[in-house]
């Protein structure tokens, strides 16, 4: 099985937020609590050293994902052809219903509910329909730094490193989310 997997150069990166605004635009969000794509910043010491870097925070379609052990109705699925981690809302009971169960367990936050009653889990599919055509995901294309990348995980670490963590982001063993890094290191 190929496990589709995203890079991310947190050195390029400069929090301008075009990946989460296209995101967004592209998958149709409301404006409001859903993001299937965050830009975190981290700022970490003291001065004179310090590090400022920008993290994305999305599904990272883990090789082994929580969130599709804890759905009681298996709306959540891992395919088995790329990896990806994808929802079926038609199943999803609702954030009322099934109390979330999905979102307790990732530790990146990534299913997202929004505001409107009994809501139905949403995430990053790594613009299925876009991959499907033969296209990057939206995020990738509108990053103007070139910070973000998607592939085959085997491909990527080939291609940029097999760097597993990043300013603000911890690794899980347990789960190993699809990603490799350029982390941004202290000055």
């Amino acid at each position: 099985m190929t496990q589709m997997s995203f890079y991310f150069d947190q050195t390029r990166c400069t929090g301008c937020y075009a990946c989460a605004v296209a995101c967004k635009d592209w998958h149709d969000i409301d404006a409001g609590p859903v993001n299937w794509i965050r830009v975190e910043t981290i700022e970490e010491g003291k001065f004179p050293n310090v590090l400022l870097a920008y993290l994305i925070m999305t599904c990272y379609h883990c090789t082994d994902p929580p969130c599709v052990r804890a759905c009681p109705v298996q709306a959540i699925t891992k395919r088995e052809s790329d990896g990806i981690v994808f929802v079926d809302q038609t199943k999803c009971l609702g954030n009322k219903e099934c109390q979330t169960l999905c979102l307790s367990v990732c530790p990146w936050e990534a299913p997202q509910f929004g505001p409107e009653d009994n809501a139905k889990m949403q995430k990053c599919d790594l613009c299925l329909e876009r991959l499907e055509q033969g296209k990057q995901p939206i995020c990738v294309g509108a990053c103007p730094m070139y910070a973000i990348d998607t592939g085959s995980l085997d491909e990527l670490k080939a291609k940029y490193g097999g760097a597993i963590e990043a300013a603000g982001f911890q690794y899980s063993d347990r789960f190993k989310p699809a990603i490799t890094f350029k982390p941004r290191r202290p000055a």
